[in-house]
């Protein structure tokens, strides 16, 4: 994979001096040297600012258009502001702050088209620096790229972002590459013509993403998963699949994690491809519960009000014949014990549902007791967040395509598909529409509030919209952060998956489920090979741990992949206080032929042809093919 880039060098940007918990979420007594519009959902995770003094009307080329930049694009730019005293390193010179844009966008025609991840200043627009990325292996169309944004980090001020073809990237402010994962390669992603990429989350320490993947064991069905990395090293640090397979998986999803703090816990809860909303456990990756309400993905992100997770959308309604659906879910609804897996929610959790709206992708605002969400119809409706019923609703356009509303300044600021940008004053009873502007380009992604600002990228440019900046600047956003402990009996090794060659090793770093290292002599920590009960092929690594607790291939080791068991021993007792896994592959060093000559057809077909399944260490493959000889 090639890694273009040009620079242009800015010498204020750094290191951040103050940090939160390592899993926690910022609560509102919070500081950091790194604030903004970090992530496309904004500062409260719900599309809302605090911004005031922003335009009732625009007009391109007039007074409150400040500059616009050149790049195609289908997502939402983010907003850094470097505060002052933002050093490079702890004893490193103290630099001025400001403020970076940070967009993601394409250029150029069919084979020669890249990916695009600019970094401008915010005051003039220019480029500080930028990379390119060539698409590789991937099944995306030309016109289906950059649906995504980045996402920065309020304790590092690094910038975190996945690539249309899977390639996960950590870079500091700079644009010096941090870290590289290929998601395709080493997990499995799969891509779909619709592009749909989404965003990074941050969560603590975590750089959580979104993916369908069909990886290898138990990971081998192709599933909705999320998986949580180390923000620092890149390194997995858990994978999660909450969600069903087929019928139900029918879409690929990018709606993005809602997190909030549930019975003492950091969770998050998200949509899948698979038709559900989901708990998940930010720690540990473990499902919480989830929500059938759909065959199909569920790609706006949720909304929450009160004791009740808000989602819409616009598949096949799983109790009738109807398409598209918004809900309320009750946290701590009623389970179905019925039903196998995770904690399933039954009916009773539900409650409200409104059939009469339906949208695919474009996501829901709540300010107050009033939700706001575009429908696939280009209809702004207005939805009584306490009861489920329709306030109100006013057509903007004849559809509408994944651009969500944001709401500042007592205004929502709504991207268009066909039909511009409009700048609306809702309230209980209807809507005033300020101004309709038309826009070079479709609008594909969300607006972007941040210091006095508007930010909207369409498939043209980015815009930049605003008048005198007014400070101070929104507030962290409060949540309430309950009192937690690590979870008793749990390890957590990291990496939790690894590949590694003949005669590699491969280190782990043993943690809690806080994320902090537990820095124990290795005679505490027993490794044992372990299969699963579950697992349909019994497999073991051709490999073993040494003295020193490093994993080692053997020189001469076969192609194998399986799990191990971590036991923390008690000094002078027997038995142990914790246990924690890890699953992995040995697969030969490149250059690999296979002539399929050694394959044994040990299995039958239905129609009694003898064939046999692919490697296990294989990713993706055995359940797609088998080797059979064709008389």
């Amino acid at each position: 994979m090639q890694f273009r880039h040009q620079f242009h060098f800015s010498s204020w940007l750094a290191l951040i001096l103050s940090v939160l918990g390592i899993y926690g979420i910022a609560d509102a007594g919070s500081s950091t040297l790194v604030d903004g519009w970090l992530h496309w959902r904004g500062p409260y995770q719900n599309g809302t600012s605090s911004d005031t003094n922003l335009p009732d009307r625009i007009e391109i080329g007039g007074a409150n258009h400040l500059w616009s930049f050149d790049l195609s694009g289908r997502g939402t730019a983010v907003i850094a502001t470097y505060q002052p005293g933002f050093s490079a390193a702890p004893d490193g010179e103290q630099l001025a702050g400001g403020d970076r844009i940070y967009v993601w966008g394409y250029r150029g025609e069919r084979s020669d088209l890249v990916e695009v991840l600019a970094c401008l200043d915010a005051e003039s627009g220019e480029v500080i620096w930028e990379h390119e990325f060539p698409d590789f292996i991937s099944d995306i169309i030309y016109n289906r790229y950059s649906i995504g944004s980045p996402t920065v980090d309020p304790q590092t001020g690094n910038i975190y972002l996945m690539t249309t073809p899977g390639l996960l990237l950590g870079l500091d402010h700079d644009g010096n590459l941090l870290w590289q994962r290929s998601m395709m390669e080493e997990f499995g992603r799969l891509t779909f013509p619709n592009g749909r990429t989404g965003a990074a989350s941050i969560a603590g320490n975590l750089v959580i993403v979104n993916a369908i993947s069909t990886n290898w064991g138990r990971e081998g069905p192709g599933r909705n998963r999320f998986y949580a990395f180390d923000k620092i090293n890149g390194e997995l640090v858990w994978s999660s699949t909450p969600g069903v397979g087929p019928p139900f998986l029918k879409d690929s999803s990018f709606s993005s994690p809602r997190f909030d703090w549930h019975d003492g816990q950091p969770v998050f809860y998200v949509g899948t491809g698979c038709g559900n909303i989901v708990c998940v456990n930010v720690r540990t990756g473990q499902p919480v519960w989830r929500f059938q309400f759909a065959a199909g993905g569920v790609n706006s992100s949720v909304v929450l009000y009160e004791d009740a997770v808000i989602a819409i959308h616009g598949k096949e309604n799983i109790d009738d014949t109807g398409r598209g659906r918004m809900v309320a879910i009750r946290y701590n609804g009623s389970t179905d014990p019925e039903i196998k897996g995770s904690t399933v929610l039954n009916s009773s959790a539900e409650l409200w549902r409104n059939d009469d709206l339906s949208m695919f992708t474009s996501s829901p605002v709540i300010v107050g007791d009033n939700v706001y969400q575009v429908t696939v119809k280009g209809e702004l409706v207005c939805v009584d967040a306490r009861t489920g019923q329709t306030r109100w609703h006013k057509k903007l356009g004849a559809d509408q395509l994944h651009a969500s509303p944001v709401h500042a300044d007592g205004k929502l600021y709504i991207p268009m598909w066909h039909d511009g940008l409009f700048i609306i004053r809702p309230t209980n009873d209807g809507a005033e529409i300020l101004d309709q502007v038309q826009l070079e380009g479709g609008c594909l992604g969300s607006p972007s509030i941040w210091n006095g600002r508007v930010y909207v990228h369409t498939t043209k440019k980015l815009y930049c919209f605003g008048g005198d900046r007014v400070g101070p600047n929104q507030p962290a956003m409060p949540i309430h952060k309950a009192a937690s402990t690590p979870q008793p009996g749990k390890l957590m090794p990291v990496p939790a998956e690894f590949l590694i060659r003949p005669g590699e090793s491969q280190a782990f770093d043993v943690r809690n489920t806080e994320g902090d290292s537990l820095g124990v002599p290795m005679r505490m920590l027993a490794w044992s090979k372990f299969i699963p009960d579950s697992a349909k092929v019994k497999s073991e690594i051709d490999g073993d741990f040494n003295d020193d607790g490093i994993l080692v291939a053997a020189p001469d080791g076969n192609r194998s992949a399986g799990a191990f068991r971590l036991v923390k021993q008690i000094e002078g007792q027997s038995g142990g206080e914790g246990v924690g896994y890890i699953r992995g592959r040995v697969l030969p060093s490149p250059p690999y032929s296979e002539d399929f000559q050694g394959f044994q057809l040990k299995h039958k077909r239905k129609d009694g042809r003898s064939f046999s399944y692919p490697p296990l260490p294989w990713i993706g493959a055995r359940l797609k093919w088998h080797h059979q000889i064709l008389m």
